[in-house]
């Protein structure tokens, strides 16, 4: 049972961009590593095929064994992809905040949907209940196999020997990485390449309001991917050297800037990276190189993100019409 060939060789290497006009009123340069160009439509490809490459060589893995994930959907239909070319079992285990169309993805490939309705009673969230329900299932399916994405280093070396290697590669020594936090697994496996290197580069960790990484308070958040309820296994403090919180709203109005300017659709945590990097720009030199990381593909955000009439019932905010623009919304 092997991970290689036909779509395999297509997972990274995503293109890097100069974002010229988003930022176009300061002085330094921004580049957007275009993680949605991944076959799978997100980062969370990479992590996917590493941690089930690497489990497949320690014997874990084996026809037979049926994996299984929480995840709030895009890691999910990573890993469903990969799992049906391998012709495994996979099961996904989701809360109310995935949306349909990534539910949708992951039936697509053949994954199965065990869908967490009630939060967890003693923090109000649902990562807690999705992680007690993927222990149910590891105790009830015979040969089950947890990735586990919060704590399994795999994760992190992913983004080290991969996605940072090949921004270094183009770019050279950053002056900031801007990354949105959740798993962690990509801050932690980006910083650890960046000390390895022994850079000084700056790493902004972009993480939602309502998350608890990095000394944050818990609170609602509607987006899935940006944020977290629990500090995960992969969470280290050190990882980010500054931290931007940003808000749902955030999200929505650095989606539209971005489609509007750079004709780029991205995800709902793109947009807060687009935030965090306006908020620190007037800190940041001129000619400094900063890079961002922008992890999935816009089409699974069209009901939300893209929504006016969501964005009005849910946020409680009228969406900017320069932004807006002329999206079919």
């Amino acid at each position: 049972m092997k991970l290689e060939g036909g779509l395999v060789e297509a997972i990274g290497s995503t293109p890097l961009v100069r974002l010229e006009r988003l930022f176009a009123e300061f002085p330094f340069h921004v580049y957007g590593k275009l993680e949605w160009m991944n076959p799978g439509g997100s980062s969370k490809d990479r992590p996917a095929l590493y941690m089930l490459r690497e489990a497949i060589r320690r014997g874990e893995l084996h026809p037979g064994s049926v994996v299984i994930e929480s995840s709030s959907g895009n890691l999910a239909i990573s890993l469903a992809q990969l799992c049906c070319r391998l012709g495994l079992r996979f099961i996904c285990v989701v809360d109310p905040r995935t949306t349909e169309q990534h539910k949708r993805i992951i039936r697509s490939f053949g994954g199965e949907i065990d869908l967490v309705t009630e939060p967890d009673t003693q923090t109000g969230e649902f990562l807690p209940a999705r992680i007690r329900r993927v222990n149910e299932l590891l105790h009830t399916i015979p040969h089950a196999f947890w990735t586990n994405q919060y704590g399994n280093p795999d994760n992190s070396r992913a983004h080290a020997e991969t996605t940072m290697a090949e921004m270094a590669s183009q770019l050279g020594q950053l002056d900031y990485l801007f990354c949105g936090v959740s798993s962690c697994g990509t801050i932690r496996g980006c910083m650890a390449y960046i000390r390895e290197q022994q850079w000084d580069t700056r790493v902004v960790g972009v993480d939602a309001e309502g998350s608890i990484l990095f000394r944050g308070s818990r609170g609602p958040r509607k987006f899935p991917g940006l944020g977290a309820a629990i500090l995960p296994g992969l969470h280290r403090q050190d990882d980010a050297d500054i931290i931007v919180r940003v808000s749902d709203i955030d999200c929505v109005q650095g989606c539209r800037d971005l489609v509007r300017r750079e004709g780029i659709l991205a995800g709902a945590s793109s947009g807060g990276v687009v935030t965090a990097v306006r908020r620190l720009g007037a800190g940041i030199p001129e000619d400094a190189v900063c890079a961002m990381i922008l992890p999935d593909r816009g089409e699974r955000y069209l009901d939300t993100v893209y929504q006016d009439e969501w964005v009005r019932q849910e946020l409680q905010y009228e969406p900017d019409a320069a932004a807006s623009g002329s999206l079919p919304l």
